[in-house]
């Protein structure tokens, strides 16, 4: 019966982390041809950035993999305490190519987290309220991949407002028709407008 369990947890635990891998990569495509500008300026009203979700997204897995495991992240960071904000977006001072290798080098201490510790692995997330602090490699696990999936949506959105590129991954994007979408969405348009209650 051990042995069931095991093989399940190992099940669990190899899928939850090959989407997590996925999702990694779909989030620095989005990247892709942008200019620096177009990485970095706010896109939303909120001021959502690409290059702001991917700082923010490595800064989230520096944490969950390693301080709530007592395996410190060996990249510098702020206190969890002194939140500000200021993992959402990019410095003038800080490169594409730094943001992006923070972020590699999270995805190896990260991984190397998972593959070392069991999911029933307990870890402490002081920044949960009571009574949830206390937790395990599977519920973190959980987690991140949750707020990993939720960021690649807001990259793909934001991706498609600046040049209609959209997917998951490279070697599945389809050619833009701009005619096809134009004709969708009119129909998108209309049923809208038909569902609406007519004004007098």
């Amino acid at each position: 019966m051990a042995g069931s369990c095991r093989m399940i947890d190992e099940f669990a635990k190899d899928n939850l982390h090959g989407r997590l891998r996925r999702d990694r990569k779909a989030l620095l495509w989005k990247l892709d041809g942008l200019s620096e500008y177009d990485a970095r300026r706010p896109l939303t009203a909120t001021g959502t950035n690409l290059l702001g979700l991917i700082k923010h997204v490595a800064t989230v897995e520096a944490r969950y993999f390693g301080e709530v495991f007592d395996r410190p992240s060996p990249e510098p960071l702020p206190r969890w305490q002194d939140y500000n904000g200021s993992d959402l977006w990019a410095t003038e001072d800080e490169t594409r190519d730094q943001i992006i290798g923070f972020y590699r080098r999270t995805w190896e201490h990260s991984d190397a987290t998972i593959n070392e510790l069991p999911l029933d692995a307990p870890g402490h997330v002081p920044w949960w309220p009571e009574p949830y602090p206390n937790t395990n490699l599977f519920a973190v696990m959980v987690h991140v991949l949750g707020e990993s999936i939720r960021h690649a949506g807001h990259a793909d959105i934001l991706r498609e407002g600046l040049d209609g590129r959209t997917g998951v991954r490279a070697e599945h994007e389809k050619q833009i028709d701009e005619e096809a979408r134009a004709a969708y969405c009119a129909k998108i348009e209309q049923a809208a407008r038909s569902a609406a209650p007519i004004k007098a």
